[in-house]
């Protein structure tokens, strides 16, 4: 399987491929990419594929069976065509500084309470995410995520590695969620902030962290035991 594009380079904005299949006239799987499909709680990149100057809209990205499947607004493009790729820059820009952003807070619950996050959903104007905290307030929170912002303010750079899944396996803190790891992956990519988190994670990230903006709490619910859930927004 080749290694998606983004995996190394968040920054990589357009790029040139060829079309390795087309079903239904709209699903298209392409040789390479750096659009990021749906999952771990990120949306699907948005853009163009490009043939011949006729742009194709990029409308869903997945990943079935282990392909990244593109789906298009439109028929016409065909196995084996050269073609041209473009993201919406704004669209993933924003999902990198919010998934950075919930790296960052994932560490400090980790490491200030033990906590694990259980879910999240990362959007364009806010992101979600749950996690799983005994001795919980809304006060020990905001503690947190000021720590956070604190540390955003010495703009540690952000960096990617690869670890065997016998190495991570051995060292369960970099596995922060409860669902646990992929069977299938035998490599694992590492995201390291700095010398203070280092974690498993498949999305896109961005290189210091100042690119982030402020943390701001919009609202906290308490959903029973052990259940916390959060709503932040960047400034």
């Amino acid at each position: 399987m080749v290694r998606a594009l983004y995996m190394d380079d968040s920054y990589l904005r357009s790029w040139k491929t060829k079309i390795s299949s087309v079903s239904d006239d709209k699903f298209v799987v392409l040789e390479q990419t750096a659009f990021y499909p749906k999952g771990g709680g990120q949306p699907w990149d948005e853009g163009f594929i490009i043939k011949n100057d006729e742009k194709f809209k990029v409308v869903y990205v997945g990943k079935f069976s282990g392909k990244i499947s593109h789906e298009v607004d439109k028929s016409g493009l065909q196995k084996g065509n050269e073609v041209s790729c473009e993201l919406d820059w704004n669209r993933r820009y924003t999902y990198m500084r919010y998934h950075t952003a919930s790296h960052l807070i994932s560490n400090i619950l980790y490491r200030r309470t033990n906590a694990k996050i259980t879910g999240n959903q990362i959007e364009m104007d806010k992101t979600r995410m749950d996690f799983s905290m005994v001795d919980y307030s809304p006060e020990k929170l905001k503690a947190y995520v000021d720590e956070a912002n604190e540390i955003i303010d010495k703009n540690l750079p952000i960096i990617v590695e690869y670890m065997s899944r016998k190495d991570v396996l051995e060292k369960p803190e970099l596995a922060r969620l409860a669902v646990g790891l992929p069977e299938n992956i035998k490599e694992l990519r590492i995201v390291k902030i700095g010398d203070i988190d280092k974690q498993v994670d498949g999305g896109t990230h961005v290189k210091h962290l100042q690119e982030i903006g402020k943390i701001k709490v919009t609202k906290t619910v308490n959903k029973g035991k052990n259940n916390r859930r959060m709503y932040f927004i960047l400034e």
